[in-house]
C-alpha cells in the first residue's frame, strides 16, 4: 500500500499560539470501499474541529473516557487524548474483512507518530469492535492480531465512557443499522452516554424514485427523533435514540484547506428513555 503523510495545521484567529499545534496523519488520498478506513474524509475534520472547539472553550472533555467509533485515521480520538483519562480508538471489521488489520495498524501507527503530542498520563488504545460480533467484545472475537484485543479490565474502562465520537459511517443501511445495535449495547450500560456523529450525505440517482436522492441519510434519519419530538420520563422503560443536529457553521474551522460545503452535519444524539 502506498502511503502518504499529511500534516493538519490547526489554527485559529481566536487560539492561543500555545495551543497551536500540528498533526501527522498517514493515509491514502484515494482507495476502494474495503479501504475507506485509510482516508481522511471531510466529515472526520469538521467532527475535528468540534471536538476542538470544545476543548479550547470548556473543559467538558477534561478526564473523561471516550470511545471513537468506526476510528480509521484516528485523527478525532487523538484530538481528544490530549485532555481525556482514556480514548478507545476502535475500527470495526464490518466490510473490512481483508483490510482491517491494515487499518488497525495505520491507526497505531498514527498514535505513535503523534505520540509527543499525547499526555503521559492518557491511555489510547486501538481495538477491534466488530459490530455484527456477540456483546461484549472479547479476545476470542477479535479476528486480527492479539495485540488489539480487548481485555476484562478494558471493558469495564469502556462502560465507564461518557463520550462517544463517529464520522463517516453512514453510507451503507446495513452498516448503519450495524453502529445502531453497536450504539445501543454501549449506551444502555454503565454511564450516561453522548455521541458526537459527523457525516456527509451522499447522493445516488434513483430508479424507482426517477430522481437523485440521499436514501443511506434517510435510513439514518429513520433511526432518530427530534429532541424537541421526545418526552422523557424518569426511570423510563422505552428508549429511542434522540438527536438534535448542531449548527457547523457556529464552529470554527481550525482544520486548514477542506471545503465543508453544503452536505456535512453534525449531531448530538442520546439514547433517552421516552412515553
Amino acid at each position: 500500500m502506498k502511503r502518504f503523510l499529511s500534516w493538519l495545521d490547526y489554527t485559529a484567529d481566536q487560539v492561543h499560539p500555545r495551543d497551536k499545534f500540528d498533526v501527522a496523519i498517514q493515509h491514502n488520498i484515494t482507495s476502494s470501499i474495503p479501504k475507506v478506513g485509510l482516508q481522511v474524509w471531510r466529515a472526520e475534520l469538521a467532527l475535528s474541529d468540534f471536538v476542538l472547539h470544545k476543548m479550547f472553550t470548556s473543559s467538558e472533555f477534561n478526564g473523561i473516557v471516550a470511545v471513537e467509533l468506526g476510528a480509521g485515521t484516528g485523527l478525532v480520538g487523538m484530538l481528544l487524548a490530549r485532555v481525556a483519562e482514556t480514548v478507545f480508538l476502535t475500527v470495526s471489521y464490518y466490510y473490512l474483512i481483508d483490510y482491517g488489520v491494515e487499518i488497525l495498524e495505520n491507526c497505531a501507527s498514527n498514535v505513535h507518530l503523534n505520540a509527543r503530542l499525547l499526555p503521559t498520563k492518557t491511555s489510547v488504545y486501538v481495538r477491534e469492535l466488530d459490530w455484527k460480533a456477540s456483546w461484549p467484545p472479547k479476545q476470542d472475537n477479535c479476528l486480527a492480531y492479539e495485540s488489539y484485543a480487548w481485555s476484562q479490565s478494558e471493558f469495564e474502562e469502556l462502560e465507564r465512557a461518557s463520550l462517544l465520537v463517529a464520522a463517516d459511517v453512514i453510507y451503507s443501511d446495513d452498516l448503519t443499522d450495524a453502529l445502531f445495535r453497536t450504539l445501543e449495547r454501549l449506551m444502555s450500560h454503565g454511564i450516561e452516554k453522548v455521541l458526537y456523529l459527523a457525516l456527509e450525505k451522499r447522493y445516488n440517482f434513483s430508479i424507482d424514485e426517477l430522481d437523485v436522492v440521499a436514501n443511506g441519510y434517510s435510513h439514518f434519519r429513520s433511526y432518530l427523533r427530534y429532541e424537541t419530538e421526545n418526552k422523557e420520563v424518569e426511570n423510563g422503560s422505552l428508549r429511542a435514540f434522540v438527536g438534535t443536529r448542531i449548527d457547523l457553521t457556529t464552529i470554527p474551522q481550525y482544520a486548514v484547506n477542506y471545503n465543508r460545503g453544503h452536505d456535512l452535519e453534525l449531531w448530538k444524539i442520546r439514547y433517552a428513555p421516552t412515553i
